[in-house]
């Protein structure tokens, strides 16, 4: 086989995982607390085994992350993670009490939540020898998620809640199957040196990144935890808030694949500032509402904003950081985005939101995202003069 060849292969494979693989965060998002209702757990215990998510994926990013590094492999790593799941998830829905529940479900949060930087890792890795764009692959993961929530919501509609485990053990040997055929992107790599980790860490320009990162996420992640709740507020039905959700994983899909062609042309900073600037207008507009039908349309935003974000993000990432550091380095970038700044938004979020209303919510959130906003284009700004100004 030749090289190029092989390179469409992996290429063709790593889509494949990546579509798979957010199938089963789908089912995990949107369909898990409906199972659990389902059950007969109550609200306060359903948002109680959603709290141990960001809390396992802070150490559990970074010790996977770490010894991928260490060992200079994804897919071994990957491998152990997806029969973790597998295993742990027999224990999830065969849980008799609800102590017994928490315990197997952060297990399963174990294995489950570093699977998404390594992912990013792997295909970051990959387009270096490929010359393909990452957002290329990630356009993936949105067509895998919205087909989840969509088609999914259908046959659990039709045949009831109880296909849940059913459909969870599906999507993840799927994507165990195709993990077996993917070519390991660590192998023959150079050799990780601890010092140099260290250095990266205590870097200024990636600490102040990840500030600004952290800012702009904990936005993202107060629309993430709050939007079902503010829409049946607004009076929505289950049905048009699942349409919600549909509609903000079809809109990265068209903005990846523009990314991918085009996203060169653009300046990462910049355009981080712009993604800022959308998610003050997008977080506005829902604050000052009234009818639940005109979320579907701010969704729309979801594109320009997180789409664009996680793009530019990991593209900037993959400068910053070299390709022996990649995996802690995406698991250092995933627990900043998706574990601290959940943690921060759902703490702060939900006293702001028991104390006040949901308008409040989201107008703290225009605030945040335009101070991101602000901070990545002055940080730009002072990045471009300090390199025009003469060496000594």
């Amino acid at each position: 086989m030749s090289n190029s060849t092989a390179i469409d292969r992996n290429d063709r494979l790593l889509k494949m995982f990546t579509l798979a693989f957010f199938m089963t965060m789908g089912i995990v998002v949107t369909f898990f607390p409906l199972y659990f209702d389902y059950k007969g757990y109550s609200k306060i215990q359903i948002g109680l085994l959603y709290a141990i998510g960001p809390l396992i994926g802070i150490a559990t990013n970074l010790l996977w992350g770490f010894l991928s590094d260490r060992f200079q492999t994804v897919k071994k790593i990957m491998i152990i993670l997806i029969l973790g799941q597998l295993l742990t998830a027999i224990f999830v829905f065969t849980a008799g009490w609800f102590s017994l529940l928490y315990v197997c479900l952060a297990a399963f949060f174990f294995f489950q939540q570093p699977v998404n930087s390594l992912n990013d890792s792997q295909v970051m890795l990959h387009i270096r020898s490929s010359g393909k764009s990452y957002a290329s692959f990630r356009a993936y993961g949105s067509i895998g998620f919205a087909l989840s929530a969509g088609g999914f919501g259908l046959l659990l509609k039709a045949y009831g809640t109880g296909l849940t485990p059913i459909l969870l053990f599906i999507t993840i040997s799927c994507t165990l199957l195709i993990l077996l055929l993917l070519k390991d992107t660590r192998q023959g790599g150079k050799k990780m040196a601890f010092g140099g980790m260290v250095n990266i860490v205590r870097s200024k320009k990636f600490i102040w990144f990840l500030v600004l990162v952290i800012i702009m996420s904990v936005s993202h992640r107060f629309n993430d935890g709050f939007l079902a709740l503010y829409m049946r507020q607004l009076g929505a039905s289950d049905s048009l808030i699942g349409y919600a959700w549909m509609t903000s994983a079809l809109s990265e899909i068209p903005v990846f694949f523009y990314l991918s062609k085009h996203g060169h042309r653009f300046k990462e900073l910049p355009l981080l500032a712009f993604a800022g600037a959308i998610y003050a207008f997008r977080f506005i507009m829902m604050s000052i509402i009234q009818d639940p039908t005109w979320v579907i349309g701010i969704q729309l935003l979801h594109s320009l904003t997180f789409g664009v974000f996680l793009f530019t993000a990991n593209r900037y990432l993959s400068q910053i950081i070299p390709d022996e550091y990649r995996s802690s380095g995406q698991a250092i970038f995933a627990v900043a985005w998706s574990s601290i700044a959940g943690l921060i938004s759902g703490t702060a979020g939900g006293w702001i939101y028991n104390a006040t209303s949901g308008s409040t919510v989201y107008i703290l959130a225009a605030c945040l995202s335009t101070a991101s906003a602000i901070g990545f284009l002055c940080t730009y700004l002072f990045q471009k003069n300090e390199d025009a100004l003469p060496s000594r």
